[in-house]
C-alpha cells in the first residue's frame, strides 16, 4: 500500500525534489487509525531491500511503489531510530544507515546568518566535507552553496559516482547539504548540480580540504584536526613579536621546480607510508616533484645554510594546470596534492618552525580560471563571478574576478585567508595582483569596463574585502604579516584599517625594484647620469611600510635571470650582483629574493625543469652562495639594519649626489639603542683609494662588511678592518673618514665602542 501520490515520488526519480527528505527517510504517518512509521527510500540498481532494526533484530520487507527502484514500507513501533537498510544488488547485498533518516541539518541558522552578512569567519568547519559522528553513527557531512541550483547531488565513491542515489536538501541563502553514514576520509567526491533547465555541471568542493592530483578533479574527504603539531613554543612567541622591528629576509620558491627527483625514486608521506609518484610533464621525462617531507628534509637545511628568516611559497592551493606557478587556484582550501597530503603539508610547515623558519604563502583572491570543474559558473549562473564581463573578465589572463560585493562571495574569500593562518600555521599571506583588484579599468580599454557608483575606477568593494580581510587577520593571528603585490599610488597599503587603510603591514615597493634594476643594467659608465634612481625610493619610503623584492617575475619571460642583466665581463657580472644585494640589504625595508639568485643561475627560471644546481661545482658560484648566507648572517645580528625600517630616524643620507663617482653613503640606525652602522656603496669598477665621508661620532669603524672581499671572489680591496676618524668636518658632521672603496662594492662599517673607549682611556 503507498502513503504517496505519484508526482512525490517522480520529482524524486527524476531528481527535481529540493527536500528529499520530504519524501525519503521515515515519517510518522497515520493508518487505519494508528500511527506508523513509513520508511522510504530511493535505490537505483536494487532488487530487494529490507529495513533492519538492529535492537529488535527484525527485518521488514520494502515494496516497490510507482517505480522499480522506490521502495516503501510501514512499521508499527514507538520509535525509530538508526535504522538500516538491507539492500540486494544483482549478486551483491550491502546493509547500511539510510542518509535521509538524520533530518536534523548539521549547520545551523546562525551559521546560514552569518555567511549570508559575510561575516562567518570559520565557514569553512561548515560548508565542505567533514568527517563526523550523529547519533552515533560515522560518516561525512556533506554542505555546499549553491542557491541557483535546481537540484545538487554528491557524486562519488560511496555511491559508485551515480548522481541519483544521494540527493541533497536546499536550505535557507542557498545551502544544500546532506549526512552520509558510513562515507571516510579518503573517499572522491564532486558534486552534481543541475541549472534550472537541468543542464548538469560535476564541480570540485570550494572547500574541499583535499583534491586529486592534476589532471583528475575530484575532491577528497579530509580530516585536518589529527596531525599533531608541535610548535607550540614557535607560535606563542610570534603571538608577542612585532614583525616590522624584526628582521625579515624571505626566500621566494616555487616548490614544483626547486628540485626534482627521478620519477623511479619514491617518495613518502609524513607518516612513512609511499606517496604516489606526480609525474613533473612531458616537458621533463623521468622527473617527479618532491614530496612536502621531502622538501622538509632538502629545501629547509639548504635556507636554514644561508640565513633566511622566511621560506615564501608560490601559490600553494590546487591549481589544475603547473603552467599558472599556482596562480590559477581552483582548491582554494586544498594545498595542492602534488607534493603529497595536507598532513605532509602540515609537516613541512612544522619542521620549518622548528628550524625557526617562517612560511607566507602567496595568496590569489583577485581572480580564478575557468576550469569546468571550479568556480567558474558553479550554480549554473555566474555566482563566484560578475555576470558583466565588463567586471567579471581579465581577458588578459584568461579569469574571473571575483564579485567582492556578494557578502558570500566575501566570505568565502575572507575565511579561506583565515583558514591558513588557523589549519596550517602560516605566518604570513603576499596578496597576489593587488592592483588588479582595486581598479575596474585595470588592463582594460575604454568602454571596456564600468565606473563605480561614484563615477570613479576604484573598487569599492575590493578595498572594503583586503580592509576586512587584514583587519580579521591581525585580530586572530597576532605577529603575522600580510604583504601586498602593489604597484600603484594606492594611498596607505600598509597602513592600519582604523585610519583609513587597506591593512596590510608591508607592501612590495615596485618602484625600487624597477629604478634599481635600469639602474644595474645600464654601462656603469653611464650610471653618473642616473643618479637619481638610487636615491629616488627614500623621497617616498616612509609612506608605506615596503619590502624590497627581486621576484620570480623578474627572472621570466625574456628578462634574463639576475645575474645575466648585469653588464660587463664575468667577474664584473658576479661584482655588480653582489653590490646590487649588499645595496638592498643595507637599505631601508624588508627583504625578498628568488631561487636561484643565490648562486648565480644564467638560465632564466624554468617552471619545468630544477635550478641549475650543477653550477655550484665551480668557484664564483659557491663563493657567491657563501656571500648571501654571510650577507643574511650580518643582516640578521645587526639590529640597525631593520629596527627602523619605517621611521624617518633609522635611516640619514651621509652623500647622496656624488655622481660624479656613483657613490653614495648613508646611515643606518638602531632603535632601542645608539648604534649605527654606515653604508658606502662605490657602483662603478673604479677604485677609490682615498675617499673620504663624513661621520657622526670620532672612534674607530670596524669594516662589518665588505661585498668585495677575496672569498666572495671579489679583488679584496678594503681598509684592513677598519678605520680610525680623523677630525676633519665634512658632510655636515664634525669627524670623518678616509676609506678605500674597492671596485663595484659596497662596505659596511660599525662604530666600535669598546675599541674606541679603549682607545680614549689610554690617551
Amino acid at each position: 500500500m503507498t502513503t504517496l501520490p505519484p508526482e512525490q515520488v517522480n520529482r524524486i526519480i527524476s531528481n527535481q525534489h529540493q527536500d528529499p527528505f520530504e519524501v525519503l527517510g521515515c515519517h510518522l504517518i497515520e493508518q487505519n487509525g494508528k500511527s506508523v512509521w513509513a520508511v522510504r527510500a530511493y535505490l537505483p540498481n536494487a532488487s530487494e531491500v529490507w529495513v533492519v532494526i538492529p535492537e529488535e533484530r527484525k527485518e521488514y520487507p520494502m515494496e516497490s511503489v510507482h517505480h522499480p527502484h522506490f521502495f516503501e514500507c510501514t512499521i508499527e513501533t514507538k520509535e525509530l531510530n538508526n535504522y538500516q537498510l538491507r539492500i540486494k544488488e544483482g549478486d551483491r547485498e550491502l546493509v547500511t544507515y539510510d542518509p535521509y533518516a538524520f533530518r536534523s541539518p548539521g549547520i545551523t541558522e546562525f551559521d546560514l546568518h552569518l555567511f549570508s552578512e559575510g561575516n562567518h569567519h570559520r565557514i569553512y568547519e561548515k560548508l565542505g566535507a567533514h568527517p563526523t559522528e550523529i547519533d552515533g553513527v560515522k560518516g561525512v557531512y556533506f554542505a555546499v552553496w549553491a542557491p541557483n541550483a535546481r537540484n545538487v547531488s554528491l557524486l562519488g565513491d560511496f555511491n559508485n559516482w551515480d548522481g541519483r542515489k544521494h540527493q541533497m536538501r536546499k536550505g535557507k541563502t542557498g545551502v544544500w547539504e546532506l549526512f552520509i553514514p558510513g562515507s571516510k576520509v579518503g573517499e572522491h567526491y564532486k558534486y552534481e548540480i543541475k541549472n534550472i533547465e537541468g543542464h548538469i555541471y560535476e564541480k570540485s568542493d570550494p572547500y574541499g580540504f583535499q583534491q586529486e592530483p592534476r589532471p583528475k578533479t575530484a575532491s577528497i574527504v579530509t580530516d585536518l584536526n589529527t596531525y599533531q603539531w608541535n610548535d607550540k613554543d614557535w607560535m606563542e612567541k610570534r603571538r608577542h613579536t612585532e614583525p616590522l622591528n624584526q628582521p625579515i629576509s624571505v626566500y621566494e620558491v616555487h616548490l614544483g621546480s626547486w628540485l626534482h627527483a627521478a620519477s623511479t625514486e619514491p617518495g613518502k608521506h609524513a607518516d612513512g607510508t609511499y606517496a604516489p609518484i606526480v609525474p613533473v610533464s612531458e616537458l621533463n621525462p623521468g622527473s617527479r616533484f618532491l614530496t612536502y617531507r621531502e622538501l622538509s628534509d632538502r629545501l629547509i637545511p639548504y635556507v636554514k645554510e644561508l640565513g633566511y628568516t622566511h621560506i615564501e611559497l608560490l601559490p600553494i592551493a590546487e591549481h589544475p594546470f603547473d603552467g599558472s606557478w599556482g596562480y590559477q587556484v581552483t582548491g582554494y582550501y586544498a594545498p595542492t596534492s602534488r607534493f603529497g597530503t595536507p598532513e605532509d603539508f602540515m609537516y613541512f610547515i612544522d619542521q620549518c618552525h622548528q628550524n625557526g623558519i617562517a612560511v607566507l604563502v602567496d595568496w590569489v583572491p583577485g581572480h580564478f580560471p575557468k576550469d569546468g570543474h571550479g568556480l567558474a559558473f558553479f550554480d549554473g549562473t555566474h555566482l563566484y563571478e560578475h555576470a558583466d564581463p565588463r567586471k567579471g573578465e581579465h581577458k588578459e589572463w584568461g579569469t574571473l574576478v571575483f564579485n567582492y560585493s556578494r557578502n558570500e562571495v566575501r566570505n568565502f574569500l575572507v575565511a579561506n585567508a583565515l583558514f591558513w593562518f588557523d589549519k596550517y600555521h602560516i605566518d604570513g599571506i603576499r596578496v597576489d595582483a593587488v592592483a588588479s583588484m582595486l581598479y575596474l579599468d585595470y588592463c582594460r580599454k575604454e568602454g571596456e569596463w564600468v565606473t563605480n557608483q561614484y563615477g570613479g575606477r576604484e573598487n569599492i568593494e575590493a578595498a572594503d574585502f583586503l580592509r576586512q580581510t587584514n583587519h580579521l587577520i591581525f585580530s586572530y593571528f597576532p605577529g603575522v604579516i600580510s604583504v601586498a603585490e602593489e604597484s600603484t599610488s594606492w594611498p596607505m597599503v600598509s597602513w592600519p584599517t582604523y585610519v583609513g587603510g587597506l591593512g596590510f603591514n608591508l607592501k612590495w615597493n615596485m618602484g625600487w625594484m624597477h629604478d634599481m634594476l635600469d639602474y644595474f643594467s645600464m654601462d656603469p659608465w653611464f650610471r653618473q647620469f642616473h643618479q637619481n634612481n638610487l636615491t629616488f625610493s627614500m623621497w617616498y619610503h616612509h609612506s608605506e611600510n615596503f619590502m624590497l623584492a627581486l621576484s620570480h617575475d623578474e627572472v621570466v619571460h625574456g628578462k634574463s635571470n639576475m645575474i645575466g642583466k648585469m653588464p660587463g665581463d664575468r667577474w664584473q657580472k658576479f661584482a655588480n650582483v653582489r653590490t646590487l644585494f649588499t645595496y638592498m640589504f643595507a637599505h631601508p625595508g624588508k627583504k625578498t629574493m628568488f631561487m636561484s639568485m643565490e648562486f648565480g643561475q644564467w638560465n632564466e627560471w624554468n617552471a619545468w625543469s630544477d635550478l641549475d644546481w650543477s653550477l655550484l661545482q665551480y668557484e664564483p658560484h659557491q663563493q657567491l652562495k657563501q656571500f648571501f648566507a654571510d650577507l643574511n648572517k650580518l643582516y640578521r645580528t645587526e639590529p640597525c639594519l631593520y629596527s627602523q625600517d619605517f621611521a624617518e630616524e633609522g635611516f640619514e643620507w651621509i652623500d647622496c649626489s656624488d655622481n660624479r663617482h656613483s657613490v653614495a653613503s648613508f646611515i643606518r640606525r638602531d632603535k632601542d639603542t645608539n648604534d649605527f652602522a654606515i653604508a658606502v656603496c662605490n657602483f662603478t669598477p673604479q677604485p677609490h683609494s682615498h675617499y673620504r665621508i663624513g661621520v657622526p661620532e670620532a672612534g674607530f669603524y670596524t669594516e662589518l662588511f665588505n661585498s668585495d672581499a677575496r672569498k666572495y671572489g671579489g679583488s679584496n680591496m678594503g681598509n684592513l678592518g677598519g678605520k680610525w676618524t680623523d677630525a676633519w668636518s665634512m658632510h655636515n658632521h664634525q669627524y670623518s673618514l678616509d676609506l678605500c672603496l674597492p671596485p663595484l662594492a659596497v662596505l659596511i662599517l660599525k662604530l666600535d665602542k669598546d675599541k674606541t673607549a679603549q682607545m680614549m682611556q689610554q690617551e
